[in-house]
């Protein structure tokens, strides 16, 4: 393990610069402050206080994702993780940031200056500067609906789309419904492809048709529905798999919008299981995931990987809640 001395011998400085720049001292300039960080994160330092069994900080960095109350999506993850770390006496920063900042920020050198001794990354997108960093990073990282592949510092923690769309799938056949539609978020999304796979897949192994006029991709906003709904009933389809609550609230409302009764003449199925899922009209039949869980099974991951346990994927099973939006399929 590199020591503040050997970090100082690779730089030809002296050691006390080397711990003013891993410490934010304001008397050495932003340019060998910054070169320190980097060779620090190179030779595999680690600070004191990531090596000592007291007080941990850790950081949840958030990005495209609402959580700042009981009725926002991210709210709960972040709750759920709170929850079990603080038994464990880490310290947990929430912080958002935007790909703007992780451009400027490399993520090592943020987290190595910071003293953090690992990190819960939330909402994430794939084409995000830090995601390529991750493929290479010593620093314990969990992410939520994300994977790096041969990382051992790095995990995924997420629910099993497969199974949950599965169950979405085989609850619309028992109800008779053949001509299915699936109604995909953002292209540029893990998680977007893993549902969409899931769809196919689950399709199939009923023999079912697939068809690429029933798979739009939109927003994971109830807005995107209005590009794709009309379309979609025009195909005949006469149930609705969506991507996440938000995308199956916009079909519901375009649905009728366009005069189609749901669930008499169409049903839709969400997935997350959000709070607004339960007040829509008719409530809203849904995969849930358990964030609370999702949060702590974030924490319990990431301290997995702290302490040199490494860990590729952790999943939660769904559970499929059935409310009024469903229906049998008209005769």
């Amino acid at each position: 393990m590199a020591t503040i001395q050997d970090i100082a011998n690779r730089l030809g400085i002296s050691a006390s610069t080397v711990s003013k720049g891993l410490n934010g001292a304001n008397d050495i300039s932003e340019q060998l402050r910054q070169t320190v960080l980097e060779t620090a994160v190179e030779m595999g330092y680690t600070p004191r206080q990531m090596r000592t069994k007291g007080i941990r900080k850790l950081c949840v960095f958030i990005e495209n994702m609402s959580y700042q109350n009981a009725d926002q999506f991210g709210y709960d993850i972040i709750l759920g993780f709170k929850q079990a770390a603080y038994p464990a006496r880490c310290d947990v920063n929430v912080m958002p940031v935007t790909p703007e900042f992780q451009a400027l920020e490399k993520y090592d050198t943020y987290m190595l200056k910071n003293g953090y001794a690992g990190a819960f990354l939330v909402g994430f997108a794939l084409q995000d500067p830090w995601m390529e960093q991750l493929a290479t990073t010593t620093i314990p990282t969990t992410l939520f609906d994300n994977y790096i592949r041969k990382n051992p510092n790095v995990s995924y923690i997420g629910t099993d789309s497969y199974e949950g769309i599965d169950d979405a799938i085989e609850h619309l056949i028992a109800l008779g419904h053949k001509k299915i539609a699936m109604f995909s978020g953002s292209a540029h999304s893990m998680i977007t492809e893993q549902r969409r796979l899931a769809y196919i897949e689950s399709m199939a192994s009923h023999n079912l048709e697939v068809n690429e006029k029933w798979m739009p991709y939109g927003y994971y906003v109830a807005a995107a529905a209005k590009d794709h709904v009309a379309e979609l009933l025009s195909l005949g389809a006469t149930a609705i798999v969506c991507g996440n609550d938000l995308l199956a609230s916009g079909v519901l409302d375009e649905c009728k919008g366009l005069g189609y009764k749901v669930p008499e003449d169409v049903s839709i199925i969400g997935f997350d299981d959000i709070p607004l899922s339960a007040k829509l009209d008719p409530p809203l039949t849904t995969v849930r995931q358990d964030r609370i869980e999702l949060g702590k099974c974030g924490f319990y991951t990431l301290s997995s990987t702290i302490n040199h346990v490494s860990v590729s994927k952790n999943l939660l099973r769904p559970q499929l809640i059935l409310r009024e939006s469903t229906g049998p399929v008209r005769k």
